[in-house]
Parts: C-alpha cells; structure tokens; sequence
C-alpha cells in the first residue's frame, strides 16, 4: 500500500472544492476530484497532475449511493487507500417556505444530505480496514442559523450537522474522526444564485441581500474559497487528531457561539 496520503474531495470542480483539493494537493495528497460535471472533474485533475500531483477524476452524482461506493472503489484501486472525505458536494434552493415543493426538497436532501451520508459510508468502511482515517463535512452557517428563503438548505445543513456528530462518535473506535466545517457568504457562483433568486422573490434590486448579508460579517469582507480551504487542511491534518464531532465556523464572525 503506497505511503502518500489520498483525499477524495466532492463537488471539486470548481469554487470551494476546488480550493479544497489545490490546497490539499499542496499539503502533499493525492486528489481524487469527484464532481456531476466530468468535464470541471477532469479539468480540474489535469491542471493538478501538471503541477506535480498524483490525481484522478471520479466523476458521479453523490445521490447515487451506488455511484458513491464505486468511486470510492476506483479510487482505493488506483491509489491503494483512502485517508481523507471531504464531503464538500453541495446544492442551494432559495424560496419562502410556502413554496417549497416536494420535488426541490427530495433535490436537495438527495445532494446536500444523503450525498454526505453515502460518501462517509462508503469512506469510513475503506478507513476501518485501513485502521483510521479523516471525514470532513461540508456545514455552513445555515446549521446553525435559520435564514430566510434558505429553509430547505438550511434543515439539510442542520441534518449535516447532525450526522457529524453521530459519525464523530459511532466511528471513533476505528481510528476515524469526523468533523465539518462551516462556511459563511463565500464568493462563489452558489451566492450569486442565492442572490438572484432573492432578488426575484423580494422584488428588489440584485445585490440587495448581498449588501446585507456582508453588513453581517465582523471581518467586512466576503470570505474566499481559500479561506474555508484552509481550515479544510487543518482538518485533514494530524494536527487535527484529537478533534472530532466538531462543527467549526469559518464564517468571518457571523455566528459567534
């Protein structure tokens, strides 16, 4: 079994996993890149193995519990192991609880929910016989915050919130912490879409929740993807060891708890 570190990181074609999986490459991994998209999937593992790290593309939908286990598989088969999940796979829906229809709730907790649940199933069975390993979830400051508009996001963050303790303590005997991180308004694609759709519900300019959203954080500025990357790779780190069943904010002081 090879000696180098392996990280599966989903939902890494681009923004905050992509962060993500360049930050931990930096740190020494090997990266999978799982994402819906091959195409960003496989981007994003060329631009990786051109600079020097040992990458593969693993494209699936993290809904699929099949799927999941099946990259999990090609990636145990091509590296020899696997000792970081990041769960970073992630969908958003903005609309006022009236609206909330069967159909986008059963989309999102497919994703945002059962992804996570699959992906630390099929990561935690590889790890146990490996004697340990890291998960490492995907929260926000909806697991802790009920926002506007965000209700079907919001409970699906809640539920990972959840999840991560269970897991923190269920597998803990086999060597595997497991932890989330929670970011706050990320400059990414995800919060142009939250910000649009509110600009339609609310019938009010675009930019208008984004303004008051950042009126929100302590720090002033929109956070950056590398700016949740790198509490990512403390997490994967062995610094991190005695950590687990944590939910740790990176949110540029929206929530102070």
């Amino acid at each position: 079994m090879s000696t180098q570190r392996v990280a599966l990181v989903t939902g890494a074609g681009m923004g905050i996993g992509k962060a993500i999986a360049e930050r931990l490459a930096s740190d020494g991994f090997a990266i999978a890149v799982n994402d819906v998209n091959e195409s960003v999937a496989k981007a994003t593992a060329s631009a990786l193995e051109e600079s020097g790290t040992p990458a593969m593309a693993v494209p699936a939908d993290v809904g699929n519990r099949e799927q999941v286990f099946a990259i999990v598989g090609a990636v145990v088969e091509k590296f020899g192991r696997l000792d970081v999940m990041v769960n970073n796979a992630g969908i958003v829906q903005v609309d006022p609880i009236l609206s909330i229809t069967e159909a986008d709730f059963d989309k999102l907790f497919a994703i945002n929910v059962k992804g996570t649940l699959w992906c630390a199933q099929a990561a935690a069975q590889q790890m146990m016989t490996q004697g340990g390993g890291k998960i490492i979830n995907a929260g926000s400051v909806a697991s802790f915050l009920g926002n506007p508009l965000l209700g079907t996001y919001g409970a699906s963050k809640f539920c990972v919130r959840g999840l991560t303790h269970v897991m923190a303590r269920e597998f803990a005997d086999h060597g595997i912490t497991v932890n989330a991180y929670c970011p706050g308004i990320v400059d990414t694609g995800m919060w142009e879409t939250i910000d649009g759709r509110a600009s339609e519900v609310m019938g009010t300019p675009r930019g208008t929740l984004l303004e008051k959203a950042r009126d929100m954080i302590t720090l002033k500025r929109l956070e950056q993807p590398e700016d949740v990357a790198k509490l990512v790779s403390f997490l994967a780190s062995s610094d991190a060891d005695y950590i687990t069943g944590q939910c740790m904010m990176v949110d540029g002081g929206i929530v102070m708890n």
